[in-house]
């Protein structure tokens, strides 16, 4: 089953169990942070395993204290100065989203730690998605200097309610498992040292079930998604025209110097 992800050496691939494949975030050293290969391939791996006709359920987690810590600093900084970068990440930041969601197989995420950008894209896009209380999720991107793309526009306020996601997405301000699951951010939240025995049982429950029914179920449901997707292609184009504006420089100077942000009150919009 692994031969075909070998090709994938961003991630770590590996199988806990019978038809069940495993992605973990493996650079515990950067809090798994994704430089510009680990945005692709978290972006394009769900075709594969859609395609694959051994797996029968997935699980995404990261290795060590931090789920992900979203794009490192290096692929930010390309995107603010080169527009060919912003324009690519532009599709590969639609194409995550959407290959999630059309990606019949059933997906759990296991989230541990911090829990940021295109790594908690896929995690609360997951169909289960499960928090260590420790979990810190958070959508920084305002923060950042640019619009809160990804896939915060088309699933927050069905997970949490448009008053709740306009507060952490307009402020920034993050919430720990126990906080996301009474949000219904995520399905469940359980102990840290429970998390990954938890995610594979329930992994295995989606394996041994039925496959077509599950399979379908899941399609139908992701049709909430399917509708929102104006708004969400919307969010992702200004965010990617964010990427061209002071407030990103900002943005990015003020993360890298560890304050926080002065941004010019007479912006241009």
């Amino acid at each position: 089953m692994l031969q075909r992800y070998e090709k994938y050496r961003a991630l770590e691939i590996d199988s806990p169990a019978e038809r069940i494949l495993r992605i973990t975030f493996n650079k515990p050293e950067t809090l798994n942070s994704l430089d510009k290969d680990g945005h692709r391939e978290l972006t394009y791996i769900w075709r594969d395993i859609d395609e694959d006709d051994a797996v029968s359920a997935v699980i995404l987690t990261g290795k060590g204290r931090a789920f992900s810590a979203g794009g490192d600093f290096g692929m930010i900084e390309e995107m603010i100065e080169d527009p060919k970068t912003r324009a690519r990440t532009w599709k590969e930041a639609r194409d995550l989203v959407y290959n999630i969601i059309n990606c019949s197989k059933p997906i759990v995420s296991a989230i541990n730690g911090a829990a940021v950008g295109a790594g908690l894209v896929a995690g609360l896009l997951a169909d289960i998605s499960i928090a260590a209380k420790s979990a810190r999720i958070v959508d920084g991107h305002t923060r950042l200097g640019v619009a809160a793309g990804d896939s915060a526009v088309i699933n927050w306020p069905l997970l949490c309610g448009m008053a709740k996601a306009k507060y952490h997405l307009l402020l920034c301000e993050p919430m720990d498992g126990e906080e996301a699951e009474r949000l219904g951010m995520v399905s469940l939240c359980v102990a840290d040292d429970e998390l990954q025995a938890r995610a594979l049982a329930v992994a295995e429950r989606l394996r041994d079930g039925a496959p077509a029914a599950t399979r379908w179920t899941k399609y139908a449901l992701n049709n909430w998604y399917r509708m929102a997707g104006p708004a969400f292609d919307a969010s992702t184009a200004l965010e990617m025209l964010g990427f061209a504006s002071p407030e990103a420089v900002e943005g990015v100077r003020a993360h890298r110097e560890k304050r926080q942000p002065k941004f010019d009150p007479d912006s241009p919009v």
